[in-house]
């Protein structure tokens, strides 16, 4: 094959880059329900973090609580790898009057909402599948127990 040289050094380049930065980086498709003290969440987030304190890596997955369903596959969602993962859950309710703001407290986006628990996490091993999972958020929540911490070098969104 007659190439330029700009072509030839730009194919190998290419092929770097079809191939990735190395490592499993497969995600897959998590959805399911989340309900607190039985009932589904109304409104939230749900984060999937790769547990590196247990090896694994990769992009950290999540999604929108909408009605106590999540899908990781929809419009403004990533899917997480497989393997163990910290999920954090942040549980709120838009219908319910917000819990007022201490005295000098800067009112952020979530503090509009009445805040059903704190962030809430829980480690779970994701299969090298879609999958579905469902996710109880124990009443104990709410009253802002110590979740587990993640291991070193784990990104917190």
């Amino acid at each position: 094959m007659n190439c330029s040289p700009y072509l030839r050094c730009l194919l190998p380049v290419l092929a770097l880059f079809a191939l990735g930065c190395g490592g499993d980086s497969t995600t897959y498709r998590v959805k399911g329900k989340v309900t607190f003290k039985g009932v589904p969440v109304p409104a939230g987030k749900i984060y999937f973090m790769p547990d590196s304190s247990k090896g694994n890596m990769g992009p950290t997955g999540f999604a929108d609580i909408v009605n106590g369903e999540y899908d990781t596959g929809a419009k403004d969602s990533r899917n997480p790898p497989s393997g163990p993962v910290i999920i954090a859950l942040e549980g709120f309710d838009p219908n319910s009057p917000p819990d007022k703001p201490k005295k000098g407290e800067e009112v952020s986006e979530e503090a509009k909402f009445k805040v059903l628990f704190p962030r809430y996490e829980i480690s779970a091993e994701l299969p090298k599948s879609n999958s579905t999972k469902d996710i109880e958020v124990p009443a104990e929540a709410s009253k802002g127990m110590a979740p587990p911490k993640p291991g070193p070098g784990t990104v917190i969104p």
